[in-house]
């Protein structure tokens, strides 16, 4: 199967970059084509342009300078998302990517009563991130923005029967290097299964 790895961390000592190279390395030893994009390291521009913004609805012209990210996203049958929430929502630059490669015409098609799914050649949606906060926090007192718009949002663009796994390791800044491994380990099980 080809997954498209989206890695969004600045930092390549990062846990987050911990948690791409077992993605990486569990997806490569099962045998599949592995697509990574590594949006910090590669200094995609998350700002959308007063163009971009301009011909955000008139497909074709809307690719301007995303045409490779598209083609990626296009060739993917499954996408695997590794980023930390912050400020309980994507970082920037993933944000970005969504806002500039998610586009009329690629991801779905404005119609009368709502927006029609483009991406059916994606059957696996795969997120994996950190949170700083608990997860009473996150689930309870902010409802968990950043899963709710993954599952009733982006995957709902995919294939209608896209299985969609979220992992999420909470209250990251206080987690014990066991606790970590044992989340890594959570990964490599789930990875597995899908």
């Amino acid at each position: 199967m080809r997954y498209l790895i989206v890695f969004a961390h600045p930092r390549g000592d990062s846990f987050s970059a911990a948690l791409r190279h077992v993605v990486v390395d569990t997806l490569a030893r099962a045998g599949h084509q592995i697509d990574l994009v590594d949006l910090n390291d590669s200094q995609f521009d998350p700002a959308l342009s007063a163009a971009a913004r301009g011909s955000y609805f008139d497909v074709g012209h809307n690719l301007a300078g995303v045409e490779e990210h598209v083609a990626r996203l296009k060739r993917a049958e499954a996408l695997v998302l590794v980023f930390p929430n912050w400020w309980f929502g994507f970082p920037a630059i993933l944000k970005g990517w969504f806002d500039r490669v998610w586009l009329p015409g690629v991801a779905f098609e404005v119609k009368r009563f709502g927006l029609q799914a483009k991406l059916h050649n994606i059957v696996k949606f795969i997120t994996i991130t950190t949170y700083g906060s608990p997860w009473w926090q996150v689930r309870l007192v902010m409802r968990d923005p950043t899963r709710r718009i993954i599952k009733r949002v982006l995957a709902a663009l995919c294939h209608p029967a896209c299985r969609n796994v979220y992992l999420a390791l909470h209250h990251m800044d206080r987690a014990s290097d066991k606790r970590r491994r044992r989340f890594m380990d959570r990964v490599r099980r789930a990875l597995g299964e899908v």
